[in-house]
């Protein structure tokens, strides 16, 4: 029996990691978790789990579950105390970090002190702190497993292999929403036009960094961190179908490929597994004979801007992939709230960039003071924009 901590069990991952836990009782029991406000969904678990420490957003709605379920031998917290526990719960072996955004950085850094594995979904610990977070693994003796569907693929890619033989990483990247559109298309594109993901079903968020190939930026940060490669030998190639998850390229030319139907239980299942593999009940099995034929293409940079700026911001360092995370964070929740334009992203991130000072080497609090500074950078030039 393996026990989980799961950090952001309401959101798209975190659902699907408890399709995964729910179809495997026998393998896995949920014994800690974490949600924002969909408090409904939380008192379902409650009940079909029996979790014993439970953390919400909001006092009020851990006072509100604490009256519901108060008679039993349940501990409730909420807010970034309440992520922390859960994160370093003891009973846990393995932490899933499913939350979104620079907030899953602290708990999985305290996991990791308190000798967690890490089934990692959350691209911001990375990017935002790649060098202090691949210290503390390598210091604690965990394993830090990913759970990004592209970085599972590479990850099985290399089982058996010598990573001094790699020549260089592929990513591929579905090309989003929009990847019909010219830049000229995307004036004035809508909110819900941004969110119709062709091929994956994700969270808001993840979804309009898909759009914008954001999320492909930081998947390469996250990949120069996880693999220990230079930016030089990390690409994005842009591939419709989503079959292909990733590939390796080696020395001697072989190309390991990772493929599957788009089904993100499926790295879920596979992290919490690893080194073993287990059915994974209701997969959509890929046949390859339903595909005449499989399209790649080359990223463009003039097309993509935000790649280009994830991949500067990579090889910059120290704060500025701080930086780059931040101000996408922000301006992609005000293009949510519908106060910007979809093209104002990229610019608000471009000006952030261009403000910066890069500091080398920075340590957790410097990092945390500059992820505020430029969130603050954001809505001031939001203010002056309007």
């Amino acid at each position: 029996m393996k026990y989980i901590s799961l950090l952001g069990a309401t959101g798209s991952i975190g659902q699907q990691t408890i399709d995964v836990v729910r179809n495997h009782p026998e393998q896995f029991s949920l014994v800690a978790l974490s949600a924002g406000r969909n408090i409904d969904l939380v008192r379902t678990y409650i009940n079909e789990f029996k979790p014993e420490l439970v953390s919400v957003h909001t006092k009020e709605d851990c006072d509100t579950l604490k009256s519901e379920f108060g008679h039993e031998h349940l501990t409730f917290m909420y807010g970034e105390e309440g992520l922390v526990a859960v994160a370093i719960y003891e009973k846990a072996s393995i932490l899933v970090n499913a939350v979104i955004g620079s907030v899953g950085l602290g708990p999985t850094l305290q996991a990791i002190e308190a000798g967690k594995d890490i089934a990692l979904a959350n691209k911001e610990t990375l990017v935002t702190a790649g060098h202090l977070v691949m210290n503390a693994v390598r210091q604690a003796g965990v394993q830090l497993l990913p759970v990004d569907s592209e970085h599972s693929a590479i990850f099985q890619a290399l089982q058996g292999e010598q990573e001094k033989n790699i020549e260089r990483l592929v990513i591929t990247a579905s090309g989003g929403s929009f990847r019909d559109r010219t830049r000229e298309q995307l004036v004035g594109v809508t909110v819900e036009e941004a969110l119709n993901h062709p091929n994956w079903s994700m969270g808001a968020k993840i979804t309009i960094d898909s759009a914008s190939m954001m999320n492909k930026g930081l998947e390469v940060i996250e990949a120069h961190w996880l693999f220990d490669l230079p930016y030089e030998q990390i690409d994005v190639l842009l591939h419709r179908e989503s079959v292909i998850h990733s590939m390796v390229e080696f020395h001697d030319s072989s190309v390991m490929a990772q493929l599957g139907t788009p089904d993100m239980r499926v790295p879920i299942q596979y992290a919490l597994t690893y080194p073993d593999r287990l059915p994974l009940v209701g997969r959509k099995r890929l046949n390859l004979a339903d595909f005449s034929k499989l399209n790649f293409a080359e990223m463009d940079f003039n097309r993509y801007p935000c790649l280009r700026y994830a991949y500067d911001a990579g090889k910059m360092g120290g704060t500025m992939p701080t930086v780059l995370n931040a101000a996408n964070e922000a301006a992609v929740a005000v293009f949510l709230a519908g106060q910007i334009s979809f093209l104002d992203i990229e610019m608000l991130i471009e000006q952030a960039m261009n403000r910066h000072q890069v500091i080398a080497h920075p340590d957790l609090t410097t990092i945390q003071e500059v992820d505020q500074e430029t969130r603050q950078l954001i809505h001031t030039l939001l203010l002056k924009k309007r």
